[in-house]
């Protein structure tokens, strides 16, 4: 079912699992535990091994994202899936610029959401509320969404490697 993904040698495994979380520790782990049978089997180890990581390597996976409402230039994988997963935030460049600019003030990195669905109102109204959050708090709900996005990023993954 995913032979061409199994049959990567490990560095290009890697490789096509970065699109899905910037972490080489993740993507790692993850081409250790080939082969997968079926997709479910991918994804259930990537979301086991995303929860292995600690608070550094998910610094370096949200650091290569893009800030939400600037979607990524570039043909790669990643920048595709960014551009889809925030396709319904639009307008309001002004409003989703300040707010990005106090949330990285306020945590230090740039602000995360599971943007896939959701409208420049909701994201909006997430991020300032997320602004009301302590640092602890705010990590967990990072954690969360970044979670979110590597599990669905999994799935197209590994439904691209069956249908190939």
């Amino acid at each position: 079912m995913l032979d061409r993904f199994n049959g990567l040698a490990p560095e290009a495994a890697e490789e096509a699992l970065l699109a899905c979380c910037a972490s080489r520790g993740w993507a790692a782990r993850v081409v250790a535990r080939r082969p997968y049978q079926t997709p479910a089997d991918l994804v259930v180890a990537g979301v086991t091994a995303f929860d292995e990581l600690g608070w550094a390597d998910l610094q370096r996976a949200l650091a290569a994202h893009p800030r939400i409402g600037r979607r990524p230039s570039g043909d790669g994988t990643e920048a595709a899936w960014s551009r889809l997963e925030q396709s319904g935030v639009e307008g309001a460049d002004d409003e989703l610029a300040e707010v990005n600019e106090a949330y990285e003030r306020r945590f230090g990195h740039l602000f995360l959401i599971f943007a896939s669905g959701k409208s420049t109102d909701e994201v909006l109204a997430a991020a300032r509320g997320r602004l009301r959050n302590d640092d602890d708090t705010e990590r967990v709900v990072v954690r969360g969404e970044l979670r979110k996005i590597v599990e669905l990023r999994l799935e197209r993954l590994a439904e691209e490697a069956e249908a190939a």
